[in-house]
């Protein structure tokens, strides 16, 4: 699908910078690159050139310049890069020449990326994929974000997908000679078997969503407990930094805070709440909700307990850690996990690696995992459902055909195949702009 627009934008950074690039892509790039730059130089070489205004022939940098036409290029279309000093005035000098007189749009967010995909140069969990890679923080998201970008969740799809469409065939093949009283509805002995293979690879791939999921938002733990229990002490401890606010006064925090911190390779989030308690302040009692929903949807809570804490156990589903804190006023907790300090470090070390050794365990084998989004989860979640439904209606071929259907149409949209509006546009606009 080739677009008639022509966009630019600055693809790097914030300036100034050592290096600026600017992104060029559509049907004028060429013209626009030989008005500022001169003779073409060969595809996918670095070549020095002066960039010259289109009109005037000023001079308004100088840097390299490669072209990439079509289609062999990142977005299927004739592009173009301007590598040039990372110069605010420079930048803007180019791209208002291209935009004033080469007819050329600025691009909006994802727009360069949103072009690959509906030139069929990439599928739509490898978008995803490129996303993840450029979020990445972590050596683990680096690696699973990089496995996604490659087409491994793509490729899978494509086999389940093929499983589906021939089950659906020996169906519909079969139901175009119902009519001849001659010609008996009788299945190949593998159908059921090869339904059933795939729907069990089909649950092993959502078993994996879990994992996938902590390697690319996080492992969220929460720090719980009543006020002054030692929260924000021990965030600031374990984040290295000053973040929150620590007095002796009961209820200082009022809200949930997050810090990232990389634990072992692994992306951690921690969240500060609210201490709980009955409370008439409306601000206060806000913050203790927020709190608790915290809890409820973290991966690990952390229950603070202090010296003279009553040590009630939350009422929540996840796992919970006792942690004993305040440790340096001689005061010990009863029935915890863990005592620590946050004021000394006492602990803090035991903490961490205990940390690092659950997390391990919660992400299992170290490959990465190619299932990771929420759209993943529920795409396969869908598609072993209508499998299922199909097993239980083997002697209803109609109804059977039209359920193999459906799972083959799921998998469709989430590698791109059937389009959904909706999510493409919710997708491309989390992307920055120059990608």
């Amino acid at each position: 699908m080739q677009t008639s627009t022509t966009i630019a934008a600055l693809s790097t950074g914030s300036l100034p910078s050592g290096v600026a690039v600017i992104r060029l892509s559509g049907p004028k790039t060429l013209a626009a690159v030989e008005r500022m730059c001169g003779a073409l130089p060969s595809a996918r070489t670095l070549a020095l050139r002066t960039f010259r205004h289109p009109v005037t022939g000023e001079a308004l940098d100088q840097g390299l310049l490669a072209v990439f036409p079509g289609p062999n290029s990142f977005t299927g279309e004739d592009c173009a890069e301007f590598q040039v000093h990372g110069s605010p005035a420079a930048v803007r000098a180019i791209l208002t020449a291209l935009t004033t007189h080469c007819d050329i749009a600025l691009a909006g967010a994802g727009d360069f990326t949103r072009r690959a995909f509906e030139n069929g140069k990439l599928d739509l969990t490898a978008v995803e994929g490129l996303g993840d890679l450029l979020a990445a923080e972590t050596e683990a998201q680096r690696r699973q974000a990089l496995s996604r970008l490659e087409g491994g969740l793509a490729d899978q799809i494509v086999v389940w997908r093929a499983l589906l469409l021939d089950a659906r065939a020996e169906i519909e093949a079969r139901l175009d000679f119902t009519d001849e009283d001659d010609v008996p509805f009788e299945l190949p002995p593998h159908f059921i078997a090869d339904l059933e293979a795939l729907g069990a690879a089909l649950k092993a791939a959502r078993g994996t969503y879990d994992r996938g999921r902590i390697v690319r938002e996080g492992f969220r733990i929460v720090l719980a407990g009543a006020p002054n229990a030692g929260k924000s002490s021990l965030l600031n401890r374990l984040a290295g930094s000053d973040v929150a606010i620590v007095t002796a006064e009961a209820g200082t925090t009022r809200d949930t805070k997050d810090v990232a911190i990389d634990l072992g390779g692994q992306y951690v989030t921690l969240t500060d709440t609210a201490g709980l308690r009955q409370t008439d302040s409306l601000a206060e009692g806000e913050g203790i909700s927020r709190a608790r929903r915290a809890m409820q949807n973290a991966d690990l809570v952390l229950w603070l307990i202090g010296p003279d804490d009553d040590r009630t156990k939350p009422e929540i589903d996840g796992a919970v850690w006792r942690i004993g804190t305040k440790s340096d006023l001689g005061v010990r907790a009863i029935d915890i996990d863990l005592t620590l300090s946050a004021l000394t470090g006492d602990g803090i070390e035991t903490l961490l690696k205990r940390l690092e050794s659950h997390i391990e365990g919660r992400l299992g084998a170290s490959e990465a995992s190619l299932v990771s989004h929420l759209r993943d989860r529920d795409a396969l979640d869908s598609a072993l459902s209508s499998v299922d439904t199909a097993m239980a209606r083997i002697g209803q071929p109609e109804l059977c055909a039209e359920d193999l259907r459906r799972a083959a149409d799921v998998l469709a949209a989430l590698i791109g195949l059937m389009d959904n509006e909706a999510v493409l546009d919710r997708l491309f606009a989390g992307f920055c702009i120059g990608k």
